[in-house]
């Protein structure tokens, strides 16, 4: 089981809540998670937690914690609402100065993934945060608003095919303003790692999986005694 720390944000000085998981083996690196609209739930602590059976000690900020404490919804209507009003209040250069916080906080070599929210939060730390070997962003609708940063970390992009609130025309685009960036394309909609989601495709979320533990592991997230 993983513990609650404390991350002093670059951004503002701020002491956010994050969960943080640790290996049981050999270390691979570190992991920066970003959460879902829905703030740390527990499907994120589960995700954090899978990771760290891979070898990766992995903190998941509570980026929302400003607004709320300890932000974790449900996928009620009233819920979705919330997360959706605190991801518009939260601004990027606050998301960007918490995600380095969590990034210094991390023994090299450090990398990201994120999902929905976070998939456009780990294209932002990609571009802009600093110590990063790699990134691996989830259907992240919000990219479109970042399209003109450029990563500075290597980073593979995953979005599902039939995701109605990321049309095609913006995955192209992304594609066509940084051709050298990998985007992988499953046969399932919006959110499908998550369990707790209609759009949840085992198959899917697994090969998306594979292929992240798989790009990490060709940028520096070998197996070593510490």
């Amino acid at each position: 089981m993983g513990e609650t720390i404390s991350l002093k944000s670059r951004f503002d000085g701020f002491e956010l809540a994050a969960y943080r998981a640790a290996p049981q083996d050999a270390r691979r690196g570190g992991l920066l998670l970003i959460q879902e609209i829905f703030g740390v739930t527990d499907h994120i602590r589960e995700l954090c937690e899978g990771f760290a059976e891979e070898g990766y000690e992995v903190i998941a900020p509570a980026f929302y914690d400003r607004l709320e404490p300890r932000f974790a919804a449900d996928y009620s209507q009233p819920a979705t609402q919330k997360g959706v009003r605190y991801s518009t209040e939260t601004p990027w250069d606050q998301v960007a100065g918490d995600a380095q916080a969590a990034i210094d906080a991390l023994a090299e070599p450090v990398f990201v993934t994120g999902f929905c929210w976070g998939g456009a939060a780990t294209w932002l730390a990609a571009c802009r945060c600093e110590g990063l070997s790699a990134a691996a962003g989830y259907y992240g609708r919000r990219i479109s608003e970042l399209n003109d940063e450029t990563p500075k970390a290597p980073i593979i992009l995953h979005f599902g095919k039939t995701d109605a609130s990321i049309p095609p025309e913006r995955i192209e685009e992304i594609a066509e303003r940084h051709p050298d960036v990998p985007i992988y394309l499953y046969d399932a909609g919006h959110g499908f790692v998550s369990d707790r989601r209609s759009d949840y495709d085992a198959d899917s979320a697994r090969l998306a999986r594979l292929r992240t533990l798989a790009w990490f592991a060709n940028h520096g997230g070998g197996r070593s005694a510490a």
